[in-house]
C-alpha cells in the first residue's frame, strides 16, 4: 500500500498538509541546507526540496514523498532561519519598509524515480518598522525557526503593508495549491 510522507517535522507544514485530509507519516530529512556558491535563491529553494523528498523517498521505495523548502530573498540573497533573537531583529530591521519574494518549494518523490515539482513566489510588503516594535514583535513570538523571521499566521501578519501570493498558505511553508496538483498529478484522490 503507497503511503503518503511529509519530509519535515515543522508543524507548520504538518498542520498545513492535514488540511488536505489525506493520512501521511512524516520523516525528518536529512539534507544539508547550505546554499551552493553562486546559488540563486530560487535554485536553492527548488534543489533543496527535492533533496529533502529524494532523501526520505530513497529508505521509502514504494511511497510517495513530500518535500518543501522555504527562502526569503533580499538583494537577491537568501535569508534564512534567524536561529536566535539578535539575528531575528536584524532580518526583520534590514526588511523594513521594503518589499521581499519569499520563495517556496515543493517536490513530490515516489516509486520508480518519479517526480514532479512547484515554486510559489510570494512578495510582502513590510510597513516602516521601529527597533522597539520589531523587538516587542520578536519577544512576543520568537520566530527564530521561520524564515524570514515572522509567523504570518500569528501577530507577524501587523507587521507587513501588503502580501502579493496566489497561494496564501505558501507563506507559512508549505503551497497548498500547488501540493494538491501535484498529489492529484501523481494519482491521489483530492476535491
Amino acid at each position: 500500500m503507497t503511503v503518503l510522507v511529509l519530509a519535515s517535522t515543522s508543524p507548520y507544514r504538518r498542520e498545513l498538509l492535514t488540511r488536505l485530509r489525506l493520512p501521511f507519516d512524516t520523516q525528518r530529512p536529512e539534507v544539508d541546507e547550505t546554499p551552493l556558491p553562486g546559488e540563486t535563491p530560487t535554485l536553492l529553494v527548488a534543489r533543496l526540496a527535492l533533496a529533502k523528498a529524494e532523501a526520505v523517498a530513497v529508505g521509502r521505495p514504494g511511497d510517495w514523498v513530500i518535500g518543501s523548502d522555504q527562502v526569503a530573498e533580499l538583494d537577491g540573497a537568501p535569508l534564512g532561519k534567524p536561529g536566535n533573537r539578535e539575528r531575528a531583529i536584524e532580518q526583520l530591521a534590514a526588511m523594513s519598509g521594503r518589499a521581499i519574494a519569499f520563495r517556496t518549494a515543493v517536490a513530490l518523490a515516489g516509486p520508480g524515480g518519479r517526480h514532479f515539482a512547484a515554486l510559489d513566489t510570494t512578495t510582502v510588503r513590510f510597513r516602516t518598522l521601529a527597533r522597539d516594535a520589531i523587538a516587542r514583535y520578536v519577544d512576543a513570538e520568537q520566530p527564530f525557526d521561520c524564515a524570514g523571521s515572522f509567523k504570518s499566521e500569528g501577530l507577524g501578519i501587523a507587521l507587513f503593508a501588503a502580501v502579493e501570493s496566489r497561494d496564501p498558505t505558501a507563506l507559512v511553508g508549505l503551497p497548498l495549491i500547488e501540493t494538491a496538483g501535484l498529489l492529484r498529478e501523481a494519482g491521489f484522490s483530492l476535491p
